[in-house]
C-alpha cells in the first residue's frame, strides 16, 4: 500500500462524509469552521518558524537569497508570495525567488508528472547559482514530493540552509532540512484536496517569513511599508499617504518631498523630520544600513 493514504491530509474529514448531500449552507458553515483551525495550527509552529525567520534575516545582511521550491499549489503559493516582494519591498527580483515544477508556465496549466523526479527539482536549483547564503524552504503538503525532496537535498549539499514547510508530521522531506515547519492541519472537507486548509496554512506562513524578515532589515518605519515601489496611481497615493502619516505632515507637502526622491517612501520621511537635504539623507540611511529610525537619530545629532 502507498503509504500516501497514511498521511493525515489523506484522510477523510468525519464531518464531511455527506458532503455530496449537505446542502450549501451547511457546506459553507463546516469550511469555514476547518478554516478557523489553521490559524491554531499555524501557532503551534510559531517557534520553528521564528528560527526560519532569524536564518533568512541573517541571509538578507549577508546578500543572500531566499527560495521557494514546490509542485503544485506549492509551488503556486511560493511563487505567489515572491513576486509580491519587490513592489512591497524594492526588493531586486532575484531576492526573494519561486522554483515550481514544470517551470513557470506550470503556474496556470499543470504539468503532468513534473514534481515525481529528484533529478528534477536538483537541476532546476541548481540553475539559481545557490550559495551557502541563501535559504531554501521546500514546500508540499504531503511532505514527501520527490521534485521538493530533490531541492533539498542539492540545498544541503551546497551549505545553504534548507527548511520544510509540509502539512504532515516527520515528513519526509523535513529528513533533509536544517529546520522544519510541520504545520498539520488535519484532512480536508474535500479529501486529499491540500489546496484548502495545507495551502491556506503554508500562505500564511511565507506570510509570516517574508514580512518579518523583510522589516527586520529595514523595509519598514513603525508599521509603514517604507520601500514600496510607487510604479502605479494607486501605489504613488499610497505613497503620499505613507509620508504625510509617518512625518505628520500635510499631504500637499507629502507629495512635494516626495517628487524630490523621486517617489521614494524612506528618504522623504528622513527628510521631512530631520530638515535635511536628500544627498545628506542618502548618506545617513547608507550608514543605518536602510534603517529610518537610525538615520534620523543620527542627522539630529550633527
Amino acid at each position: 500500500m502507498d503509504m500516501l493514504t497514511k498521511l493525515t491530509t489523506e484522510r477523510q474529514n468525519p464531518k464531511s462524509l455527506e458532503l455530496d448531500q449537505m446542502p450549501i449552507s451547511d457546506i459553507l458553515q463546516l469550511m469555514n469552521e476547518e478554516d478557523r483551525m489553521v490559524a491554531d495550527a499555524v501557532a503551534k509552529e510559531l517557534p520553528s518558524i521564528e528560527q526560519v525567520i532569524e536564518k533568512v534575516r541573517e541571509s538578507f545582511q549577508n546578500g543572500g537569497r531566499l527560495f521557494y521550491v514546490g509542485a503544485g499549489t506549492s509551488g503556486r503559493i511560493g511563487i505567489l508570495d515572491s513576486v509580491e516582494c519587490p513592489p512591497t519591498f524594492s526588493t531586486p527580483p532575484e531576492q526573494v525567488q519561486a522554483v515550481m515544477a514544470g517551470g513557470e508556465q506550470a503556474f496556470l496549466v499543470a504539468v503532468e508528472g513534473a514534481e515525481d523526479e529528484e533529478v528534477t527539482g536538483r537541476d532546476d536549483l541548481s540553475q539559481r547559482n545557490l550559495t551557502e547564503n541563501d535559504v531554501v524552504i521546500g514546500i508540499a503538503a504531503s511532505g514527501r514530493t520527490p521534485y521538493v525532496i530533490g531541492a533539498l537535498k542539492f540545498a544541503q549539499e551546497i551549505g545553504a540552509t534548507a527548511v520544510s514547510l509540509s502539512s504532515n508530521k516527520n515528513s519526509e522531506i523535513s529528513e533533509y532540512v536544517d529546520y522544519a515547519i510541520e504545520v498539520e492541519t488535519g484532512p480536508e472537507v474535500l479529501t486529499g484536496s491540500t489546496r484548502l486548509k495545507a495551502a491556506t496554512a503554508h500562505k500564511m506562513v511565507l506570510n509570516m517569513i517574508s514580512t518579518i524578515s523583510m522589516v527586520k532589515v529595514g523595509k519598514a518605519y513603525k508599521n509603514y511599508m517604507i520601500d514600496v515601489k510607487a510604479s502605479n496611481h494607486k501605489l504613488r497615493e499610497r505613497a503620499k499617504s505613507i509620508v504625510a502619516e509617518a512625518a505628520d505632515v500635510p499631504y500637499e507637502e507629502a507629495e512635494t518631498v516626495l517628487q524630490e526622491t523621486e517617489f521614494q517612501v524612506k528618504p522623504a520621511i528622513v527628510m521631512i523630520m530631520t530638515d535635511q537635504p536628500y544627498e545628506s539623507v542618502k548618506l545617513a540611511l547608507k550608514a543605518s544600513n536602510g534603517f529610518v529610525k537610525e538615520a534620523i537619530q543620527q542627522l539630529l545629532k550633527q
